[in-house]
């Protein structure tokens, strides 16, 4: 067939899941696959996933991963024939997708010119307006002198909402009430789009007050070939960026679907089309839908749309790429049950959903299989670091309808297990079990309406305390039992640990910390566990642990829906998708694991130093706060394990340190 370039060797310009998804795909087409790693990356799994992988610079994005030079050196070093972009970084560039086709190397993704026509709201509007898609009355005109805007907002009638034209990402964009405070959002909209985009050109649209964002996947070739595959629902987002996708959109009426597609399929043939597009909309209360925007590339959110088609899309943008026609006509694209996707990121929601940073110390998903799909491009072990998007994972849920779905993806996120840094699991399986969402009572400000119930964890923390209180006591029992065997005398009546008693066992007290909270629990202990009587009649906890770590819990003969991993003096229950750290506070009255005879004292847990309150050479008394640790929302005093010397410091205050660092050095009784 002419016009056939083949592609034997594939550069994957990007990072992270999207670049281990590409990976595979291009894999099992028999293409060799090259990735690209910046210097914090040497370790990444989209390195590992590749057949082969290139230094590209330093961590700072914008001196490797955005490096348009160096990208298409190391792609014609590799032998590339082509370089797939992935998603973000240079996926919509259009100089990028130039230097490629000049380089002689193909770009998977659409032309230049269509790159060029859609990175431009106003500009996309307008050749949208003209071949008959239809558009939110608005202005976006370039004339862009205060008085015009102030006219245009007026005629449209308020609310209105500015948006940047240049970009996206919520980057510009302001909703404003009413007239008098237009100017000073105008003002602020202009500051924010050209710190983003170098571009401080808005546009004005009429602002709905319940949107729903539908967008259509496009597919066409070189041929002429324009196809859709379908709708996604984008609604539910958080800041203007999305949260859970779903396809096919619930509740769409198919008279709705059937001309959103054929608006979808003209707005790529406005612009001559090439590879996978999404067209974006924002529907009204009424089922009127609105163009928004044009991606020119693959969507976060595609995994949704293969599963209901059975198209592996990445599959298509190569063929595409190559020169042949798409594998499939719009009359044999078929789309079967339901699929619902949302984004696993390290990110605190209690905190106004405040990136996190640190090690992933625990990653477990559910199996993959029977209807649950995982992309991702971490491992337990790796790190979120502050120079990269924080996303975790993508999990996606397939049934043969949207209810079978739902309760697939809940499920999984409730056996997902996340520790070290916190993350949004346990909110998204509330999101998904809303009874709004289970409804489909979508809309963007979902989050917004209904923030208070979905910030609510859900379950019992009375009985996680006790769970965890239980978990550490019996860790400890069994590290006692272990120190007795290696003793001189294993069979003294001292090393005895079971918690026998002739009579009723004594009341003990355990103090925990978690979340910036001290919990104390009264207890009787028990053989293999602990009986608590706090109020609400007895409960008896036992706990059973294994060789690595893990705890196979009862609570009053019931196991326990979750699962615990204690280590040391601490112990995480992973709960409804939820991770529950605890921590035995006399863990650090001590320096947590310093041994008396090692003069190292450790931090308890991962945190940030907030005060160093000794120097080289201070002496000190035991239990003297040496260092304060900020963790789990609230400050550590580290203290003295015992009178002595500080001999060396090994952090200072403003550093971020991970659990078990050596914080300093400790010589015991020393004499000044």
């Amino acid at each position: 067939m002419s016009g056939i370039r083949t592609i034997r060797t594939l550069l994957i310009a990007n990072r992270g899941e999207i670049a281990c998804r590409i990976a595979r795909t291009a894999k099992s087409l028999g293409i060799r696959t090259v990735a690209v790693y910046s210097e914090a990356d040497a370790d990444a799994l989209h390195v590992k996933s590749a057949d082969t992988a290139y230094p590209i610079g330093p961590a700072e994005a914008a001196k490797s991963y955005l490096d348009i030079p160096r990208l298409i050196e190391t792609a014609k070093r590799a032998g590339a024939d082509a370089i797939h972009p992935g998603y973000g970084f240079l996926s919509e560039n259009a100089a990028f997708a130039k230097a490629c086709a000049e380089a002689g190397i193909i770009f998977v993704g659409p032309d230049v010119p269509a790159i060029e026509a859609m990175g431009s709201k106003a500009a996309a509007k307008e050749i949208m307006a003209k071949a008959g898609v239809p558009l939110v009355p608005g202005y976006h005109g370039a004339d862009q002198d205060l008085s015009i805007l102030k006219k245009a907002a007026s005629e449209i009638g308020f609310p209105v909402l500015l948006k940047a034209s240049a970009g996206g990402g919520g980057k510009g964009m302001r909703v404003v009430e009413a007239e008098k405070d237009l100017e000073s959002a105008i003002a602020a909209a202009k500051r924010e789009a050209a710190a983003a985009f170098g571009d401080d050109r808005l546009l004005i649209e009429k602002y709905l007050t319940r949107p729903r964002h539908v967008e259509m996947q496009v597919f066409a070739d070189r041929l002429g070939n324009v196809v859709h595959l379908f709708e996604r629902d984008c609604s539910v987002q958080r800041r203007h960026q999305k949260v859970v996708e779903e396809a096919p959109a619930p509740g769409l009426a198919e008279e709705v679907r059937v001309a959103m597609a054929e608006a979808a399929v003209n707005a790529a043939t406005a612009i001559d089309y090439v590879g996978a597009g999404t067209v974006e909309f924002i529907m009204d209360e009424d089922g009127g839908f609105y163009f928004m925007e044009m991606n020119t590339r693959l969507q976060v959110e595609h995994p949704v749309t293969e599963m209901i088609t059975g198209q592996d899309l990445v599959a298509w943008q190569l063929r595409v790429a190559e020169g042949h026609p798409l594998p499939l006509l719009q009359e044999a694209i078929r789309r079967n049950g339901h699929a619902v996707e949302v984004r696993l990121y390290a990110e605190d929601p209690a905190r106004d959903f405040l990136p996190q940073t640190g090690t992933l110390t625990r990653l477990g998903f559910p199996e993959a299989g029977t209807g649950i799909r995982i992309d991702s491009g971490v491992v337990e072990g790796d790190s979120v670091s502050v120079h990269y998007d924080p996303m975790i994972a993508k999990l996606i849920a397939y049934g043969a309808d949207r209810t079978e779905a739902l309760r697939l993806l809940a499920r999984a996120l409730g056996a997902t297990q996340i520790d070290g840094l916190a993350n949004n699991a346990g909110y998204l399986k509330r999101i998904v079990e809303h009874p709004a969402f289970l409804a489909g009572e979508v809309d963007t400000r979902f989050i917004e309406r209904y923030g208070e119930e979905l910030g609510s964890e859900a379950g019992d923390p009375a009985s996680l305390h006790r769970i965890a209180a239980t978990s550490l006591l019996e860790t400890q029992r069994r590290k006692a039992l272990e120190d007795a065997r290696r003793s001189r005398d294993p069979f003294s009546p001292w090393a005895m640990a079971h918690g026998w008693r002739l009579n009723d066992s004594p009341l003990h007290r355990i103090v925990l910390l978690s979340g910036g909270e001290e919990f104390a629990l009264e207890y009787h202990l028990e053989s293999g566990g602990c009986r608590f009587e706090d109020g609400g009649g007895p409960v008896l906890v036992h706990v059973d642990p294994d060789e690595g770590g893990d705890m196979r819990v009862r609570v009053d003969g019931v196991p326990f829906d979750g699962e615990v991993r204690a280590d040391g003096e601490s112990v995480t229950v992973f709960s409804g998708g939820a991770a529950h750290r605890y921590l035995l506070k006399s863990a650090l009255a001590s320096g947590a694991d310093a041994g008396e005879d090692s003069g190292h004292v450790s931090a308890p847990m991962p945190g940030k130093l907030i005060a160093v309150q000794v120097a080289v050479g201070a002496h000190v008394a035991k239990g003297d706060p040496l260092m304060v640790l900020e963790a789990m929302k609230m400050e550590h005093v580290i203290r003295a394990p015992d009178d002595g010397v500080v001999a060396a410091l090994h952090f200072a205050a403003g550093d971020q340190v991970e659990e078990g660092a050596d914080l300093l050095l400790f010589e015991k009784g020393a004499e000044g």
